[in-house]
């Protein structure tokens, strides 16, 4: 049977006097500031444009550069942190993030827009993979599942009220305050972190082997290259690809050929380099590997339905951009409820991880089965009810999901570890956006000539409803040819609306689908024992 490893780290923290909740509750500070960073700007868009003067799709590159950045630096961020030290880089990347979020707030032109957002993102990409780190190390296996409930709260519940956030303050106040707010919660993370958070004992023998015998610094360029320059292109191609037209377009085809080229290559490199910039040999433990799945599974279904959900309540129900996003709150209270009751059963024992595990999946992939079977009657009560049972899944999965991801793995691993786990859910997060956005749209396509396939220009209910339509808006005072033009309008923008929204409950089916399918491989993760001895280092 494998066991779980007691990290040396845990018992520092104590000899420190310094109570590791304190520790967990700095490092979420800051992670949830960036991963809140990831949505926030999204409803601002419109006006960012108009307050730089550039159209609406030049603007979105303020998202695509932040997120290629942010792609790049996530899987070198273990390197990065033996290299520098874990709390040194920790701090670095918060300052950078911090400073970057300034001149995003004052920028006069999109040219230093896009500047600061590459550097926020390279700023960004290192915190979660960190922090995780920091987690798993600070408390022993026994208690690490409380932590992991209070960092399920940060990664679940940012991206989902970032919209909110950002819509309230850009009616309110003005777009640059969307940047501006993480200027004092940076300034407050630097303080904690450079009082609290301190690198583990067993940490200064891990930064050892960043360096060779003689002291030179051991540096994988070519994996640096390989996987910084693949990331860069296939981010690009998942976060442009549908608006412009995918292969249709040459510079997609060419982050295509680059971005499989590189990876393809830099997998093969670094499973043959001596100390790789991501270690893919731990994929060889079962646990492990399956989590990750698991992980990209999460970031597909979570993001791609905190995408979809405003998209479907704005454009067909004519809801607010903050009166979207509140329909996202109930899954959001939910998981900070119980995600603590779920790092309670396994921390007593009470139910295995692996059992809790599939439920949660199974909940996941059932509340998005329940979402496809809405209507454009459909009320807030009953979205919100929705999300409620999809929060109810995730505040029970990540949590069993963390603790199985590392019950093989030797505390000199944990830092790999973190950046891969991070690494799989950043991408899926990614292709769920690019999946629900270029799906929705192609399905979009094919309802639409199935409906005017079976409703021709002469179709008596066609004629009908014109007829009918057009004579009520000539009792409310609209010329006979004005009412049968504005009658055709309206048939027309029905079935666009009925068709967009037949497309985004597609979505939904294959999301579910697609969750509930992966929900057996739980059963092929080896059983543990909490709090166990450690295994041999891999």
């Amino acid at each position: 049977m494998a066991t779980a490893v007691a990290p040396p780290s845990s018992t520092a923290v104590l000899r420190a006097g310094i109570n590791p909740w304190v520790v967990a509750l700095t490092v979420t500070l800051a992670t949830f500031m960036e991963l809140l960073d990831t949505s926030i700007a999204n409803v601002s868009l419109p006006y960012i444009a108009g307050g730089l003067g550039r159209s609406f799709d030049e603007v979105t590159w303020i998202l695509t550069t932040y997120l290629v950045a942010n792609a790049v630096i996530l899987p070198m961020s273990a390197w990065l942190s033996r290299v520098f030290g874990r709390k040194n880089y920790y701090m670095a990347c918060v300052t950078l993030f911090t400073i970057t979020s300034f001149f995003c707030g004052i920028a006069p032109s999109l040219g230093v827009m896009l500047f600061a957002r590459v550097l926020q993102g390279i700023g960004g990409g290192g915190l979660a993979p960190v922090e995780q780190a920091i987690l798993v190390d600070t408390f022993p296996p026994a208690k690490r599942a409380s932590a992991f409930a209070l960092y399920t709260v940060a990664i679940v519940t940012a991206p989902a009220i970032g919209p909110v956030l950002g819509g309230w303050i850009t009616d309110n106040y003005n777009w640059r305050w969307v940047f501006l707010i993480n200027i004092p919660i940076g300034i407050l993370s630097l303080f904690l972190t450079n009082r609290f958070v301190h690198d583990p004992p067993g940490f200064a023998a891990e930064r050892a082997t960043a360096r060779d015998s003689k002291g030179k610094l051991n540096v994988d360029g070519v994996g640096i290259a390989l996987i910084g320059l693949g990331s860069a292109a296939l981010e690009i191609l998942l976060d442009r690809g549908q608006i412009d037209d995918w292969f249709g377009s040459t510079t997609i085809i060419w982050c295509f050929v680059i971005g499989v080229t590189c990876l393809t290559a830099a997998v093969f490199w670094e499973l043959n380099v001596a100390d790789p910039v991501i270690d893919f040999r731990m994929l060889k433990v079962r646990n492990f590997a399956i989590s990750n799945v698991f992980y990209f599974v999460f970031g597909v279904g979570l993001f791609a339905s905190t995408t979809m959900i405003p998209q479907i309540l704005q454009s067909l129900y004519g809801y607010r951009a903050i009166d979207a996003g509140l329909v996202l709150g109930p899954g959001a209270f939910v998981i900070t409820l119980l995600a603590p009751v779920g790092a309670q059963l396994v921390q007593r024992g009470i139910v295995h991880p692996r059992i809790l595990l599939f439920g949660a999946v199974m909940i996941v992939g059932i509340s998005f089965i329940h979402y496809s079977h809405f209507n454009l009657q459909t009320d807030y009560r009953h979205y919100a009810l929705a999300r409620a049972l999809q929060g109810l899944g995730y505040a029970f999965f990540f949590v069993p999901l963390s603790v199985i991801s590392y019950s093989q793995l030797a505390p000199n691993q944990n830092n790999k570890a973190s950046s891969l786990t991070n690494f799989f859910r950043n991408w899926g997060g990614s292709f769920g956006i690019a999946f629900v956005t270029t799906m929705s749209e192609r399905r979009q396509n094919f309802h639409q000539s199935v409906m005017g396939a079976n409703l021709g220009p002469s179709s008596p209910f066609l004629q009908d409803t014109v007829r009918q339509t057009a004579a009520f808006l000539q009792t409310h005072g609209f010329a006979q040819a004005d009412a049968m033009n504005a009658a055709y309008l309206r048939v027309y923008s029905q079935m666009e609306s009925q068709t967009r929204f037949l497309a985004f409950m597609d979505c939904f089916h294959v999301l579910g689908m697609l969750t509930l399918c992966a929900a057996p491989l739980v059963l092929l993760t080896k059983n543990f024992k909490l709090g166990g001895k450690a295994p041999p280092a891999h």
